[in-house]
């Protein structure tokens, strides 16, 4: 992954600091939850999955990424809401570790320098191409069989201007880049953003 420019990591961080649904300490018990399950698989047991609050056991899609030293490490998430937000972070925390065929299973000596970034989503909402906006929307793509789900801090990430998000999109789908002018289904979101660095 190529390094943001100054500008897009000020763009970054705004999107990180950005006021939204879930409170700092409900931020914390998530942070905590990622980090917990994570270091459970190492000492084979197993984290309760019982939401603390009402607002958390909530369904929500997510997904957890997973930094050492400012790389990425792993990024597993549900688009859909399948389960509740607390055992999705959970569940999406273990699998970044563990599952993410991009990189090897972590190991136990990464567990000191590993920092955890979440990312928590909205519903997804049928979109016109014009109207998706930088730094704002994630976006899914659809085609027959096949979909491309980029977070909205990829975009920002690249300093993408809104056709090469779109193409970007299509490309991780696996479709021609201007398949979103061709047929292809296109839904955005936004994700509310926040991470072990803002506790």
């Amino acid at each position: 992954m190529s390094q943001p420019s100054e500008n897009s990591t000020s763009a970054i961080e705004s999107l990180h600091s950005a006021p939204g649904e879930y409170s700092r300490e409900e931020r914390a018990i998530l942070l905590k939850l990622a980090h917990q399950s994570i270091e459970s698989a190492f000492e084979h047991r197993h984290v309760s999955l019982r939401a603390p609050t009402e607002h958390l056991a909530e369904k929500r899609g997510a997904f957890t990424t997973l930094y050492i030293c400012g790389q990425m490490r792993g990024c597993v998430g549900y688009v859909f809401a399948v389960a509740a937000l607390y055992q999705t972070i959970a569940e999406t925390a273990r699998a970044a570790a563990f599952e993410d065929t991009r990189f090897p299973p972590l190991a136990i000596e990464e567990l000191p320098g590993l920092e955890v970034h979440l990312s928590v989503l909205s519903p997804l909402q049928s979109i016109p191409a014009e109207e998706v906006e930088i730094g704002r929307h994630g976006l899914l793509v659809s085609l027959n069989a096949r979909r491309g789900l980029l977070l909205p801090q990829v975009r920002v990430e690249h300093g993408w201007d809104r056709e090469t998000f779109l193409q970007q999109t299509c490309r991780k789908a696996g479709l021609p880049l201007d398949a979103w002018r061709h047929g292809a289904t296109l839904e955005a979101f936004t994700a509310e953003l926040f991470g072990d660095k803002e506790q």
